[in-house]
């Protein structure tokens, strides 16, 4: 009987440490706060009660509005070319792709990071300088008065460089531009390699 009872004090022994484990498995250690550096598991109500209150409540201190970042979008949008008097040099800036036709007697002179995609008519290189302009189709760089190829993508390294209409030709020379650039006249200093 005595090896009965010796049992059974073991066995409630085991029971009572078993179910202090038990109750501590819920994954809270007793004096330790939920959401805390301790207990960094969170549940979807106390992120809706508190970090996304917090994150809203940074997010209106923000100094812009929608209604600013829908402005800023449409000045970037209708941002472009700006037009000049006959004989004036026309300047333009932005991130979109625009379709420049190039009379005979100009030169388009792009800013450093200006892309010139020629699509129609004979053009010749123009640079300041006896480096080139990129032509990153086929990775090379198109010197002062050689001939720019259709559809190759140049990328203006630095100012006082860009395309002129080829002289000897006469068809219509289209090009399309992205970022700044300036045209000017034959009679321009600036126009000529």
């Amino acid at each position: 009987m005595r090896a009965l009872f010796t049992k059974s004090l073991i066995l409630a022994g085991i029971l009572s440490i078993a179910a202090v484990y038990v109750a501590s498995a819920d994954g809270t250690a007793p004096g330790v706060e939920p959401g805390s550096v301790d207990d960094p598991v969170i549940t979807k109500s106390y992120f809706d009660q508190n970090i996304a209150n917090k994150v809203t409540d940074e997010l209106s201190k923000q100094s812009i509005t929608e209604a600013k970042v829908k402005e800023l979008i449409s000045a970037a949008l209708a941002g472009g070319g700006s037009t000049a008097a006959p004989g004036e040099p026309v300047s333009s800036e932005g991130s979109a792709l625009k379709v420049v036709q190039l009379q005979p007697g100009q030169t388009i002179l792009g800013a450093a990071g200006t892309e010139i995609i020629v699509r129609s008519g004979k053009v010749l290189a123009v640079s300041d300088t006896e480096d080139g302009i990129p032509d990153v189709t086929i990775g090379k760089d198109v010197t002062a008065g050689a001939p720019v190829d259709l559809n190759h993508l140049l990328i203006v390294p630095r100012e006082g460089r860009g395309i002129k209409p080829d002289p000897k030709s006469k068809a219509d020379i289209y090009v399309m531009v992205r970022g700044g650039y300036t045209i000017t006249e034959a009679s321009d200093k600036k126009a000529t390699p």
